[in-house]
């Protein structure tokens, strides 16, 4: 009954949530980011971060790893995502999820959900990471380290995690995704002679300055690029939080010195001494023209933003009116969520129900058809069985009777044979009384005959032994 059930609710899942997403939390005996080392040159992730509150994550999302990232439970944002360059894409409708391992390891779930899903069912959910509920009237978006205008298809729905993002405003956010996406496609493909040889990272540095006094906000960001290919190459980017149209390319050394200390983020080709001075310049040389092209627009746009004063003021004085309405937008989704997740309940109560009454009804019937069936199978048996009883009961009679009568007739028939055969018996016996007795006669005599002939020697013995001793031996002459 419950196997029975439990399909049937799978089978529902599976029709109403086609995708799954998972994000592993990889455990500390697995090396490096397990499945997810593939986002790494040579499968090696960057050494250095070593604190207890760094978690590792295997960013999936139907049954394929996508992504790989490092995040701080402390911070409650990632520390940096590590994926390859795939399409860009045109962006897609947001679907945020959380990983609930990060906040109650010991829980049944491991893959990734919608907070609302687990909501009252995970211990400490948003102990060890940031929830929806951080962001909302904070001033500040979910950027992601990992842009999905980067990504197509199944990469892209892979990088709405909340463990992907950290907090931005709404302007650096759109500036980072530009500008990283800019120098990717435009900077960085073009010279990596094997694309899917392309490796990226891209990070974030936590600052003391926390939203709600929870999720640090980052007082940079950071990319580093590695073209492990024959002709291979390595760059640095950072940009200022502060400063939101600050872009500075430096070398992955001077990066790992000036902003993470202590860290080494790549190893092999993609070291400063084995790398192919040409192609970095060129590299160099398009970025410096993305970030030409930045600078000029920003310009325009300063100039755009003096003239335009007035919109200015009255864009501070609607800010409060578009968060509440936000506000109010967030927690009319979060009631249509809730309806929606109650009347599921209801409909799993209800199907619950009625499955189990027709199971109820299905075996009450399979039950009564049975004994029916074997009343009717019973009939013909007991009915022979009896059939077969009163025959070997006629039977046992005719066997008595035949034997009774057999012992009635057996005593005279015997009688009369054992009288008839007397005379004939007693005259065959005369001839052998006769003979016996005859041979008994002669066997007298001729006893009595050998005993006087001994009787007659022995005297005649005894006497010949008296004369030879007591009558004196003669001369031969007398």
């Amino acid at each position: 009954e419950w196997t029975m059930k439990t399909s049937i609710v799978f089978l529902l899942c599976i029709s109403v949530f086609p995708g799954f997403s998972r994000g592993r939390v990889v455990r500390e005996d697995e090396t490096g980011f397990a499945e997810c080392n593939v986002f790494f040159p040579g499968q090696v992730p960057p050494e250095g971060f070593t604190e207890p509150f760094h978690v590792k994550i295997c960013q999936q999302y139907n049954k394929e790893p996508r992504f790989a990232t490092l995040y701080s439970t402390k911070d409650k944002i990632p520390l940096y995502s590590a994926f390859k360059f795939t399409k860009p894409a045109q962006s897609e409708e947001e679907n945020w999820l959380v990983e609930p391992q990060i906040d109650d390891p010991e829980n049944d779930l491991h893959e990734m959900v919608h907070e609302a899903d687990i909501t009252g069912t995970v211990a400490n959910l948003g102990a060890n990471q940031a929830l929806t509920s951080d962001y909302v009237g904070s001033g500040y978006e979910r950027g992601l380290l990992n842009p999905s205008l980067l990504n197509e298809k199944d990469y892209q729905m892979a990088t709405y995690t909340l463990t992907n993002a950290v907090p931005l405003s709404p302007a650096l956010s759109k500036s980072w995704h530009r500008d990283i996406g800019k120098v990717v496609e435009q900077a960085l493909i073009p010279h990596c002679s094997k694309k899917d040889h392309l490796y990226l990272l891209a990070g974030a540095i936590p600052s003391s300055v926390q939203v709600k006094g929870k999720v640090s906000v980052p007082e940079s960001l950071w990319l580093a690029a590695c073209c492990d290919a024959p002709e291979g190459w390595s760059l640095g980017l950072v940009k200022k939080t502060k400063d939101e149209s600050s872009l500075v390319d430096l070398t992955v050394g001077e990066l790992e010195k000036q902003h993470l200390a202590g860290v080494h983020l790549f190893k092999g080709s993609c070291g400063e001494d084995k790398q192919n001075q040409e192609k970095k310049e060129a590299v160099l040389q398009a970025v410096s023209q993305i970030r030409s092209g930045e600078q000029a627009g920003t310009t325009d746009s300063q100039e755009t933003k003096d003239s335009g004063w007035v919109r200015k003021v009255a864009g501070i004085i609607a800010t409060p009116f578009i968060k509440l309405l936000e506000l109010l937008i967030y927690i009319f989704v979060e009631l249509v969520k809730f309806v929606f997740y109650f009347l599921w309940l209801v409909v799993k109560r209800v199907c619950g129900t009625v499955l189990d009454g027709l199971y109820s009804l299905w075996s009450g019937l399979v039950s009564y058809l049975k004994a029916i069936s074997m009343v009717l199978i019973s009939i013909p048996y007991d009915l022979g069985r009896v059939i077969i009883n009163i025959f070997l009961g006629f039977l046992q009679i005719v066997q008595d009777v035949v034997s009774l009568t057999y012992r009635i007739l057996s005593i005279p028939v015997g009688f009369v044979l054992h009288l008839a055969a007397f005379p004939y018996h007693s005259i065959c016996a005369i001839p052998s009384v006769l003979k016996d007795m005859a041979s008994g006669i002669g066997g007298a005599f001729s006893l009595v005959i050998d005993a006087t002939a001994a009787v007659l020697h022995g005297f005649y013995y005894l006497a010949g032994h008296i004369v030879k001793r007591f009558v004196p031996k003669g001369s031969s002459d007398d």
